[in-house]
């Protein structure tokens, strides 16, 4: 089996994740606390998925600064361990202008993430 494409960008008031298990079949969409509860909570959350698929997690966090101010705590706490036997996260800046996403009561507004699994994570 492949590996799993993830992206996680954190966002004024939530954080959206999607996971693809190749460039057409997305397996995961969810928007999260802006700000994870537990400092361990995205190495878990991307070993889970690792877990549960049964296959490598390639990740992508999507943060404003690697190095300063970030958009969240999720930096902080991702970059204390960036992966394992399970998977990889890097890290990409999150693009200064952002389209709003049209929420319809659901889980909308995931093309850009698409899009940065794509480019950034299949590479």
């Amino acid at each position: 089996m492949n590996d799993i494409w993830m992206a996680i960008a954190p966002e004024q008031h939530s954080a959206r994740v999607i996971a693809m298990a190749g460039p057409s079949e997305t397996i995961l969409k969810a928007r999260l606390l802006r700000s994870p509860a537990h400092p361990r909570a995205m190495a878990t959350l991307l070993e889970a998925v690792a877990m549960w698929q049964g296959t490598h997690v390639r990740a992508v966090l999507c943060a404003a600064d690697r190095d300063g101010e970030s958009d969240s705590a999720i930096y902080r706490e991702a970059f204390a361990d960036v992966g394992g036997p399970l998977y990889t996260l890097d890290w990409v800046p999150a693009c200064r202008e952002r389209r709003r996403h049209r929420d319809l009561g659901g889980i909308s507004g995931f093309g850009d993430l698409r899009q940065l699994v794509l480019f950034e994570v299949a590479r």
